[in-house]
Parts: structure tokens; C-alpha cells; sequence
């Protein structure tokens, strides 16, 4: 099996057996599209394989395509240009979050500084749609849409910085954009270039959009509580940033008002330890877990528009996946 940019195939820590060759011409396509830059920026490109791990969004493209007919060569190109859309905001969120370690290596900021890694990012936004415009002009929309969804999701994120009096609507508004927007069209465009009805393609993608709030929610827990050994990341950033998140959110609403005060002193201090204590008070970081189950579940019961497959199989195990994980 081969791999983006060299180094160890991360693929089999996820059941992905059905698509492995598929994901590699993937990979293959996003070397390709970046091979003309390894002789100016040779170490720069060869860092990108670090950002590189789970490979869920181009696997999920797949997975929805062959659960429902046929993968071609077009998703092979539209997996390469989701993953690299991906990449792109990882290079980037790592500046806004100022953000050292990145899968247990230094961060593109860390190393080479902010202009750099923004001027990265910027240029795999560009190749990825120049790599989508090779498909169709549909393509083209909806990957436009998602990325400015997910831009969008962004630039509301940090324009609340500090504002802690952040809504759950507000919250998930965020994340439904810059998360669950990509997750959703990897599994639209998979559905709609195997030849599936409109229904299935509005099923999966809507399969993709719960997946991915689900997967942000167990995200932002493990900024919480996650072991930065075992995430191979900087963690705290959201406190750090004053960055409220669900379980946050929960606390604040649950807690009594003096309790709730000492709560916002204490993530405007970045108290990690005082917040984790107040934390404690609350269900919240529980009714955090449970709400990410709950949008797993719902998840799942989009795949019943499926037959049975082991593809199907797969994709209702990564809806467990997404909430249990520990990096």
C-alpha cells in the first residue's frame, strides 16, 4: 500500500480494506498535483504528510460510492481535492489556534512560521479546485459550496472569540459549517458520480452532515479531556482561544449564576484546572457525549437507504468510531 508523501499507511487503523487501492489513487493524485513544487519547497511538501492521518473524508466518499454502485476515476479526483481542501484548513486552523504539535510533529507555523503556512494553505485551496474542475461543472458547485460553508463556519468561530455567552445554536451553526459541510459533500458527490438517485445522494449527504457535527463534539471533548499524548496535538487551544464549546456551554446554562461567573473567570484566565472543577459540577461533559451519540444515531438511520454491503457496514462502524475515539 502506498502513501501520500512516504511514511507509515495510517489507513488500516480504520476498516477500510474495500477502498485501500482506491484511497491510494487518491493519493496518488494529490502527489501528482503537488510534484512540481518538491524541488523550491522539497521539505515543506515532504511535512505535509503529517497532516495526513485518518484520511476519513476521501474515505468516505468512496465508502458512499461503492456502497451504491461503482467507483470511478472522477472520485478518485474528487477525494484528492476534498483531502486536500482539508489539509488546507488543518495548516490553518493551527495558525488561528497557534498551535505547536500536529500528529505528535511540529506544526507548519511552528516550523516555518505564519505567512508561510497561510500562503500553503491558500495554495492547496486553489489546486483542489483546479483538480475538481477536471470533473464537472457540478463538482465544482457543490465543492464551492462546502469550502465556503466551511470558510464561513470559520470566520464565525473566531469572530466569537470571547464572547461567552455563546448559544448551542450558535454552536452547532458554527461546527454544521466548518466541520459537518465537508463531511456532507464527500458523501453527496461519492453517491451522486455512482449513478444514485437525487433521495440517496440527500440521504448520504445528510448521513455526512451528522457524522461530521458527531465527530466535532468528540473533538472538542478531546480538547477538554483528551491525553495529548495519545492525540499527537495541542490541546487546551479552545480555552486558551476562549473558544466556548458544548460542554461549555452546557455548564454555563446548568451552573448558578455566581458558580457561572466563576466559570467564564476562569476560561478568560485560561484556568484549565478551575474550569475542569466546575466542569465537574455539571453533567456537561456527559450530555456533550450524549448529544454526539445522538447525532451518530442519526447517522446510522440515514444508511437505510442502502443495501446491505460490507461498505454499509463500515460506514455505520465509523459513526461509532467518530464518537469513541481518542485522537
Amino acid at each position: 500500500m502506498t502513501t501520500l508523501l512516504g511514511g507509515k499507511p495510517t489507513a488500516k487503523a480504520l476498516p477500510f480494506a474495500p477502498i485501500l487501492a482506491d484511497l491510494d489513487a487518491a493519493d496518488r493524485a494529490f502527489a501528482n498535483t503537488l510534484a512540481q513544487y518538491r524541488t523550491p519547497f522539497a521539505s515543506l511538501i515532504e511535512h505535509l504528510k503529517h497532516y495526513r492521518g485518518k484520511r476519513l473524508r476521501p474515505a468516505l466518499m468512496l465508502l458512499t460510492a461503492k456502497a451504491v454502485g461503482k467507483i470511478t476515476p472522477q472520485h478518485h479526483t474528487l477525494a484528492a481535492a476534498v483531502e486536500m481542501i482539508h489539509t488546507a484548513t488543518l495548516v490553518h486552523d493551527d495558525v488561528l489556534d497557534e498551535a505547536e504539535i500536529r500528529r505528535h510533529v511540529r506544526t507548519v507555523n511552528a516550523e516555518w512560521g505564519n505567512k508561510i503556512s497561510i500562503l500553503l494553505g491558500d495554495m492547496l485551496f486553489t489546486h483542489a479546485f483546479h483538480l475538481t474542475s477536471q470533473v464537472d461543472r457540478r463538482a465544482c458547485e457543490l465543492i464551492g459550496d462546502a469550502t465556503n460553508r466551511v470558510c464561513a463556519g470559520e470566520l464565525r468561530q473566531v469572530s466569537e472569540r470571547g464572547n461567552l455567552n455563546l448559544s448551542e445554536a450558535d454552536y452547532f451553526a458554527i461546527i454544521d459549517g466548518k466541520t459537518a459541510a465537508l463531511t456532507e459533500v464527500c458523501c453527496r458527490l461519492g453517491a451522486i458520480h455512482a449513478g444514485a438517485t437525487e433521495f440517496v445522494a440527500d440521504k448520504l449527504a445528510n448521513f455526512g452532515r451528522c457524522l461530521g457535527i458527531a465527530f466535532q463534539i468528540a473533538d472538542d471533548l478531546l480538547d477538554l479531556t483528551g491525553d495529548e499524548g495519545k492525540t499527537g496535538k495541542t490541546l487546551g487551544t479552545d480555552i486558551e482561544q476562549q473558544k466556548l464549546t458544548l460542554p461549555l456551554i452546557h455548564c454555563l446554562s446548568q451552573l448558578p449564576e455566581a458558580d457561572a461567573e466563576d466559570l467564564r473567570t476562569a476560561i478568560r484566565s485560561g484556568d484549565r484546572p478551575a474550569t475542569a472543577a466546575l466542569l465537574a459540577k455539571t453533567d456537561s461533559l456527559e450530555y456533550a457525549k450524549r448529544t454526539a451519540d445522538d447525532y451518530a444515531s442519526r447517522a446510522r438511520q440515514e444508511l437505510e437507504c442502502l443495501p446491505p454491503s460490507e461498505c454499509r457496514a463500515i460506514l455505520q462502524k465509523l459513526t461509532e468510531w467518530a464518537t469513541r475515539r481518542e485522537k
